[in-house]
């Protein structure tokens, strides 16, 4: 049975790029591409990231079954550390991984978290 996960990281953002650059540079590494008809494959989820002039925090939460959760959570970082991704318009956003984790779902989180559980 799915559960509910969250990973956060912190990155360093030029204060010209987009940090939705990084949901979405997330949802290809689950989903193949930002835009995908519903469900996601591998793991419904939504990241949500808020900019402190070029500090970027950044909240990944996800459901998935709890053997695949190592590999949900691999392909998060490995999104994070790719640095950069290329938008539909041609525009690069550009980061770099300062810090990323683990993280409880926050009780906040809950609903949103149910939804993704039945999600899919």
């Amino acid at each position: 049975m799915r559960q509910a996960f969250a990973h956060t990281a912190e990155l360093s953002m030029p204060t010209g790029d987009d940090p939705a650059a990084v949901g979405a540079a997330i949802t290809v590494a689950l989903c193949g591409h930002w835009e995908h008809e519903p469900p996601c494959p591998l793991a419904p989820h939504h990241t949500g990231a808020e900019r402190d002039g070029e500090t970027v925090r950044v909240r990944t939460l996800f459901a998935a079954e709890p053997d695949q959760e190592p590999e949900v959570r691999r392909l998060i970082e490995q999104a994070l550390r790719s640095g950069e991704l290329s938008g539909p318009d041609g525009a690069t956003a550009r980061w770099q991984l300062r810090g990323s984790e683990a993280a409880e779902v926050s009780p906040e989180e809950r609903a949103h978290a149910e939804r993704l559980i039945r999600y899919g």
